[in-house]
């Protein structure tokens, strides 16, 4: 009878501990289940990021290879590494060891990126420094006119010859848009996304029938919107009124001289997309005009 009751109560506690081991190994398998479910949801969201930030990637690309006039075959070859990279990716197990591997890759493509972006606006802004250098064949002709000028209104009331001649002249007025960098490098672009001002520069010309000292020249800078950007001031010139963006103040010195301006991005909006119009005003006169395309 008492080795009954032994053997009865032995039992028990044998029940008792593969309960509780029980109890113990479903709690850590539920666990285990869990963070398994959780590190496959983290690596899927993981992967989706780097997924995006390819895509942002090849967008980049797109528009760089968009803008550039001549074929720029490494800007090419880099946007197909970044398309093979992304078919890759959506083929790829959602493990940690392959999604960090293809984030070594996506901050090698950064780096390469950076470096052909930042050279290819760079040869833009060359293409585009050489174009407006051709402008300096119409200071010399502004020149000569002005002089031819001088000489064929000697027939006229000298006070308005004067008057006349000795008024300020602008050539080569061009405007685009600039990207500017934070070491203060600006560099020129077609994109209105893109741009971070506008930059409109021309050339006063050398007369020497022009009292020399502080002057000034009102520009104005017109959007596809038919908006006046920059400051929007008005001015009235004899009963007209004028709405200008910028007063271009400098000293002249009877020479030629190279002046650029700048008007800053709205605080709330960029660039719009479209073609601008540029004029600048010696007083109430219109002296100079130019059309530039912002894409």
């Amino acid at each position: 009878m008492e080795g009954s009751q032994k053997s009865s109560t032995g039992l028990k506690v044998g029940l008792g501990i593969l309960l509780v081991l029980f109890l113990v190994t479903a709690f850590y398998t539920s666990k285990l289940y869990s963070e398994k479910q959780e590190n496959e949801k983290m690596l899927v969201n993981e992967k989706k990021q780097v997924m995006n930030d390819l895509n942002n990637m090849a967008k980049d690309y797109d528009e760089a290879i968009a803008e550039s006039e001549v074929k720029n075959q490494d800007l090419i070859a880099a946007r197909e590494r970044i398309q093979g990279l992304m078919d890759s990716l959506k083929v790829s197990q959602n493990s940690v060891g392959s999604l960090w591997n293809y984030k070594k890759k996506y901050m090698a493509l950064q780096e390469e990126m950076d470096i052909l972006l930042t050279e290819n606006d760079r040869l833009k802004g060359e293409n585009q420094y050489l174009a407006s250098s051709l402008d300096s064949t119409q200071v010399q002709l502004a020149e000569r006119t002005m002089f031819t000028d001088s000489l064929l209104v000697q027939n006229t009331e000298l006070t308005t010859v004067v008057k006349d001649a000795a008024a300020l002249q602008t050539v080569g007025l061009v405007g685009m848009g600039v990207i500017e960098r934070n070491n203060g490098k600006q560099i020129p672009t077609e994109r209105a996304r893109r741009s971070d001002k506008i930059k409109v520069c021309f050339t006063v010309a050398k007369n020497m029938l022009t009292e020399g000292g502080d002057k000034e020249l009102y520009v104005q800078v017109i959007d596809p919107k038919n908006n006046v950007l920059g400051s929007n001031d008005q001015i009235e010139f004899e009963g007209q009124t004028l709405n200008y963006s910028l007063i271009s103040r400098f000293n002249y010195e009877n020479r030629n001289l190279n002046i650029c301006e700048y008007i800053n991005e709205l605080e709330d909006s960029k660039f719009e997309e479209g073609r601008y119009t540029i004029n600048v005003f010696n007083d109430k006169a219109l002296i100079s005009t130019s059309e530039f395309e912002l894409k």
